[in-house]
């Protein structure tokens, strides 16, 4: 994925703009990390969807511009950052990220999935199962306020998520 760098970095400023983008210093360190799966999907060779994620602990949060930090027990699918580019939105290209990386956490044994939802994405998460879960630890609720206001922790069963029909 390297080598894809500067086209995840233009589908990432598309769907986010400013306020969210990350640097190609931190992609390229994630992409790294023993615990990254994350994926990428291309139509005709263009980058027009991904999905970063990683093994990580359940109520771990990655901060804005972190790195995906590894965990000694794994447990939790954390989705950091989902890009659809909006000439291929509907196309079910958010679900094909999703049901994959879901299906490969359950065959790894991982029980939870776990993410940040922005930009006002609460309700399209809920639709997925997740639901806003409480941050007991004062470091994680720090982490999280790197999203700034409105951001969520959020996270669902691994065994419901798996079990999600498709929309395509």
């Amino acid at each position: 994925m390297h080598h894809d760098l500067a086209d995840l970095l233009a589908v990432q400023l598309a769907c986010y703009g400013p306020g969210f983008v990350e640097s190609a210093e931190v992609f390229a360190r994630r992409l790294t990390s023993p615990a990254n799966c994350s994926l990428v999907l291309e139509r005709d060779g263009k980058i027009c969807a991904y999905l970063a994620a990683y093994r990580s602990a359940l109520g771990k949060v990655t901060p804005l511009h972190g790195d995906f930090e590894p965990v000694p027990q794994a447990d939790t699918l954390y989705l950091h950052d989902m890009a659809v580019l909006s000439a291929f939105a509907g196309q079910g290209m958010a679900q094909a990220l999703l049901q994959s990386l879901w299906d490969e956490a359950a065959v790894q044994g991982l029980r939870h999935t776990a993410l940040v939802s922005v930009q006002g994405s609460q309700t399209y998460w809920e639709r997925h199962g997740y639901a806003p879960r409480p941050l007991g630890d004062a470091a994680q609720r720090e982490r999280l306020a790197t999203y700034g206001a409105g951001a969520v922790y959020m996270a669902r069963a691994m065994a419901a998520a798996t079990a999600w029909p498709s929309t395509r």
